[in-house]
């Protein structure tokens, strides 16, 4: 997959994929840190069909949403017959307690049994995060355990 980078003087950069069937599929990031989903049109790959504002929050959001399930599947499918065990993505929301701090404070493997393996953050994977790893609003918490050790997690990074 080749992912094209323009630069846009003075107003950020364009980055874009070609999808299978010839649209175009990419993201303008505005030197003020903002971000436009952008869609092309499929007569017209060079025209947009939608240019999408998003925060900063929906961007990492939409990146985890497209990241996760492949590793939360590659994971799934490395503990292959072992019983008992499941792998989950839990979305860490912007209403938790955990947002803004670090791992650690959760005590999540001491309070649940449940090991966090890695962190989804927008489009960037952190395998085996550290407990001084920062928790932010939009983060996919990937997790490995027992369902009712991750439900209590879930509950956890949800409500404290």
């Amino acid at each position: 997959m080749n992912v094209e980078e323009t630069p846009l003087p003075g107003i950020g950069t364009r980055r874009e994929i070609t999808v299978a069937n010839g649209r175009r599929v990419g993201v303008i990031q505005f030197r003020d840190g903002e971000m436009n989903l952008l869609v092309s049109q499929q007569e017209d790959p060079d025209c947009s069909l939608a240019e999408i504002p998003l925060t900063t929050e929906e961007a990492a959001a939409l990146g985890s949403m497209l990241g996760a399930p492949q590793l939360v599947q590659h994971l799934s499918n490395q503990q292959g017959g072992l019983a008992g065990l499941s792998t989950e993505q839990i979305v860490l929301p912007r209403e938790s307690p955990y947002a803004s701090q670090d791992l650690g404070a959760t005590r999540l493997r001491t309070r649940t049994g449940v090991s966090i393996v890695a962190l989804v953050r927008g489009t960037t994977v952190i395998p085996s995060p550290g407990p001084e790893t920062d928790l932010l609003a939009g983060d996919v918490v990937v997790v490995v355990g027992t369902p009712r050790g991750i439900k209590s997690a879930a509950q956890i990074l949800h409500e404290g």
